[in-house]
């Protein structure tokens, strides 16, 4: 069973459509830690800004069964606020704590760009072997909508990266935890077919 994390920020039907359509034998919208922590795989959506997902997550107990549950191996797929999430700190607000699963901040873009970055862009594959990209083509384009992107603190960690006035990390791929900035239930084929490579770890 997948548990896509519902922490009331985010559009968990489209999420829970696009994985049910690549074959996900079992899907499920939940905010209760037990659940979650039965569950083979974990997604976690999300839309907004990080202090407030951070306040909702921690209202409903999840942080640290979320980190356990990563800990313990499961696969886990951040999208768009859910790859923000798995990094230390964000300065949208100032400062905001995320999850902390992997080292790094999350940093509005410039000025020198329009944000948010909203629209199709092309990913280029720097991570050798990643399953995540399993029958993808470099130069893939799939759907972003953000003003902020993260900053991994080891580079070895970027699965993709997508040019927006600079090269960043528009994906990270370490073992069981995957994240995406873009959206991949909005991203057509490709974005499917990411989505069928988490179902068939």
């Amino acid at each position: 069973m997948i548990a896509i994390i519902d922490y009331g920020m985010g559009n968990l039907r489209s999420v829970e459509k696009a994985l049910e359509r690549v074959g996900a034998p079992e899907v499920c919208v939940t905010s209760d830690p037990g659940r979650i922590a039965a569950a083979e795989k974990l997604v976690l959506p999300g839309v907004g800004a990080i202090r407030p997902a951070m306040d909702r997550l921690n209202e409903l107990a999840l942080p640290s069964v979320i980190k356990a549950q990563v800990t313990a191996g499961k696969p886990f797929l951040g999208i768009c606020l859910g790859f923000q999430l798995l990094f230390e700190t964000s300065t949208e607000g100032g400062s905001s704590e995320a999850l902390g699963i992997l080292a790094g901040t999350v940093e509005r873009f410039p000025d020198t760009v329009k944000v948010p970055q909203m629209g199709w862009n092309a990913l280029r594959l720097v991570q050798k072997g990643c399953p995540m990209y399993r029958g993808i083509n470099d130069g893939a384009f799939v759907y972003f909508c953000h003003s902020y992107y993260g900053r991994p603190l080891d580079p070895a960690v970027t699965a993709t990266v997508t040019e927006y006035g600079f090269d960043y990390t528009s994906s990270v791929c370490r073992g069981n935890v995957w994240g995406v900035q873009f959206h991949p239930e909005k991203s057509q084929t490709v974005g499917l077919a990411i989505l069928k490579n988490f179902v068939s770890l």
